[in-house]
């Protein structure tokens, strides 16, 4: 009766039916203890269906079973997979001392246990930014990986190799390692809770450094994996809120939301404590592009109460509702407290953004530039995309239209090929705005009715009403011959400003601006400054 049981157990087991499984294996070791093999299969299904605690204990007593038959290599690998995820979860102190554990069982053994304990070394090194350790770490695991022939030990190795080779800023070298890696896990040469692993790792790697592409392609993997395990619970929450991700990106953001609120329900059950925090605050993006600002807030809020930074996101909010001092403070008090270049820049555009339209273009400049350089080190399609979008902006509030056309011309060519819709209408609303200043009103005419097809398709309507309010300033500018730089000048004298105050807040010299005024006075046919704040109030110029 009982090897029945477990038979079909076994069964259960190997046609990934987690749940069943699990359940068939509890109720056998109800009836009799079982030995550690079929422990080791109770464990995995209790991870895969989000029973962490059940995945623990039943390794430990597998653990334990292996060090009674004298199999110490066997009860490291236990020891290792114990202290791995109690890492993950947050607690170094079992984690480390279960790591350590292992280590002790076969230091003086060779065996391929000792190349899956370098992975946690790896992994530490990454996280403290010391990245030829990491990859020398990680080198080695490969190394008894292959010579043992263990799939898993090896394609988590050469994964690592490859994040440790992007830090390093050998980007495509790295992204190449990260390749080879998912060959062997998107074949199924890999066992189940490294499958997901590996595939989570790997997508965030990909999106650290902007490789969206490859994101895409390994998130839709990751997806159908998922799907062909209906009972499978672990992981399901993080793939959704990639995907989520992925989908806003591409500009279908009813899927993204959907996908965020489905990625709500399924960690509430999954143990998976970044994800709720990670679905909420992409569900305050979406919100937020549509205009539902009050929604967004309660999003952001919310993402932040479960632990997460909820910027750029809070501060774009605020800077949409017109709060550009709390928006500032918000950018620059997150800005200071990060570091490392790569995640300073998934916050330095917004920082561009804001600072211009808080009238600071020395920080959007410097914001910019810092942008280009990160670009340049880490040079993928998307993060080279980020870079020429802010670097137009900056030249083309400073009234350096022709350069901003370059740098325009460039961005869009990156957002079209990588499919970004909204990046991609962001970057023809600033093109329409440098053709108008450079007097071909056609051409802008034509890149502001561009744009506006593709904010209306995706439902972006604060941008609606933001290219209107830039197309009517313009047009009403363009009638009595004003240029953009000009028309800024105009809102500062009507504003009260002196050409002193002017030049501080455009970043130009007090000359330049004395001819700004000179010349709108001019184009206006007006006596005085006085007189052409009268005259930008009631021809709508402001």
């Amino acid at each position: 009766m009982l090897e029945a049981k477990l038979k079909r157990a076994r069964e259960c087991y190997r046609r990934n039916a987690w749940s069943e499984a699990h359940q068939l294996l509890s109720l056998a070791d109800e009836s009799a203890p079982l030995g550690a093999e079929d422990l080791e299969l109770l464990a995995t299904s209790a991870y895969l269906i989000g029973r962490d605690l059940d995945f623990h204990q039943s390794l430990e007593r597998a653990h334990h079973v292996w060090l009674r038959q004298g199999e110490q290599c066997r009860a490291a690998r236990c020891a290792f997979w114990v202290g791995l995820t109690l890492l993950f979860q947050g607690d170094a102190g079992r984690g480390n001392g279960w790591l350590a554990r292992a280590k002790r069982l076969v230091e003086d053994r060779e065996c391929v246990e000792n190349g899956y304990l370098l992975l946690p070394i790896a992994e530490q090194c990454l996280g403290d930014r010391d990245a030829e350790a990491a990859l020398a770490a990680a080198t080695d695991a490969s190394d008894v990986g292959g010579r043992y022939g263990d799939a898993d030990l090896t394609a988590c190795a050469r994964h690592l190799q490859g994040r440790a080779l992007i830090q390093q800023g050998r980007v495509q070298r790295g992204l190449q390692l990260l390749d080879e890696a998912m060959v062997a896990v998107s074949g199924g040469e890999v066992s189940p809770i490294m499958t997901g692993l590996i595939y989570c790792s790997v997508i965030a790697a990909c999106h650290r450094v902007f490789a969206l592409g490859r994101a895409r392609e390994w998130t839709f993997a990751l997806s159908r994996w998922c799907e062909q395990q209906p009972q499978l619970v672990a992981f399901t929450g993080t793939c959704l809120v990639d995907r989520a991700e992925v989908m806003q990106f591409r500009g279908a953001w009813a899927d993204a939301m959907s996908e965020a609120c489905l990625a709500r329900e399924r960690v509430s059950h999954a143990g998976e404590s970044k994800a709720p925090a990670a679905a909420f605050y992409r569900q305050g993006e979406i919100h937020r592009l549509r205009g539902e600002f009050a929604a967004a807030e309660e999003a952001y809020r919310t993402a932040s109460r479960m632990g997460a930074e909820p910027q750029p996101g809070l501060a774009l909010l605020r800077m949409a509702q017109g709060n550009t001092d709390a928006a500032c403070a918000a950018i620059r008090r997150v800005l200071s407290a990060t570091t490392e270049p790569l995640e300073r820049a998934k916050l330095l555009p917004a920082y561009v953004g804001i600072a211009q339209a808080a009238g600071h273009m020395d920080e959007a400049r410097a914001a910019a530039t810092e942008l280009d350089d990160t670009a340049r080190r880490y040079p993928t399609d998307v993060l080279r995309a980020m870079a020429a979008h802010a670097q137009s902006a900056v030249e083309l509030a400073e009234g350096r239209a022709e350069a901003a056309l370059a740098a325009l011309h460039h961005a869009f060519e990156l957002w079209q090929r990588g499919e970004a819709p909204y990046e991609t209408a962001c970057v023809r609303l600033l093109t329409a705005l440098a053709c108008r200043e450079l007097g071909d009103v056609e051409s802008a005419d034509l890149e502001f009715e561009a744009a506006r097809g593709l904010f209306e398709r995706l439902g972006a309507t604060p941008d609606i009403a933001r290219l209107d309010s830039h197309r009517n300033r313009t047009t009403h500018a363009s009638r009595h011959g004003l240029t953009s730089r000009e028309l800024q000048v105009l809102r500062q004298i009507a504003a009260g400003k002196t050409n002193k105050a002017i030049a501080g807040e455009l970043c130009v010299s007090e000359r330049t601006i004395d001819r700004h005024v000179s010349n709108l006075l001019t184009k206006l046919d007006v006596p005085s400054r006085a007189a052409a704040t009268a005259y930008a109030y009631s021809h709508k110029l402001i």
